[in-house]
């Protein structure tokens, strides 16, 4: 090849040069290895805890845990259940000592909750035991409205619609009979509960958002002795 090109001159590089000369890059596998963790140069995005990322069967919330019961204080309840009715935005002074905003106005952005007044329509009575609160008895109304009977169907137009019957027959016997309905059953809770929380449910009719099955909640009812809770 050298004889063939006579004007190309073979060129001898000591080793000593070699080593001065600039090192081409290194490729992008041996790069790879050489970077750190994934979880340091590119931190995941968003919390884990909030998967799966998709609209809720139930859009009522659940009550996790109520707040915590002071017997000096008259019984009262512990929740209310309501509805969002839309969004706006309010002006309002930050009171917040060492802030920058301190004393300001800011624009926040506010929800609109409708809540018509909720119907009670009984009680269940809680035993504290060493696993936790066990139900002891539970105590309904004697008239029921629709509105919550239908809670208990799933299709309430080809229902028979009996829920209750016999529970209001027993409750209407009593009561001609100058006896109190359920008066065992109320005992039993004054004696022996600790806890006491009432059936509530919403009056859905009164939200106009096309939906005639109320929503039905255990709220705790705080405050006093285990009887005036009850009576309450």
């Amino acid at each position: 090849w050298l004889k063939a090109r006579p004007s190309v001159r073979a060129t001898v590089i000591p080793p000593t040069v070699l080593s001065d000369l600039p090192c081409p890059a290194l490729p992008r596998r041996r790069q790879a290895d050489a970077m750190s963790h994934r979880k340091f140069e590119r931190p995941r995005h968003g919390s884990l805890g909030f998967l799966p990322r998709k609209r809720t069967k139930h859009h009522h919330g659940k009550i996790k845990s109520f707040p915590k019961d002071d017997a000096s204080k008259p019984p009262h309840l512990t929740a209310f259940m309501s509805y969002k009715a839309g969004m706006t935005h309010i002006v309002r002074d930050v009171d917040r000592p060492g802030s920058k905003l301190h004393k300001k106005e800011v624009a926040e952005a506010v929800s609109v909750v409708e809540a018509p007044p909720m119907v009670v329509v009984g009680f269940v009575g809680y035993v504290e035991t060493p696993r936790g609160l066990r139900a002891l008895t539970t105590v309904w109304a004697g008239h029921l409205s629709e509105e919550v009977k239908r809670r208990f169907y799933k299709a309430w137009h080809k229902s028979k619609q009996k829920a209750f019957m016999k529970y209001h027959k027993r409750w209407s016997e009593a009561s001609k009979a100058s006896e109190s309905p359920m008066a065992a059953e109320i005992e039993r809770a004054k004696k022996y509960c600790q806890v006491i929380r009432a059936i509530c449910h919403t009056q859905v009719s009164k939200v106009k958002i096309g939906q005639k099955k109320a929503h039905i909640k255990e709220i705790q009812v705080n405050g006093g002795t285990t009887a005036a809770k009850v009576d309450f």
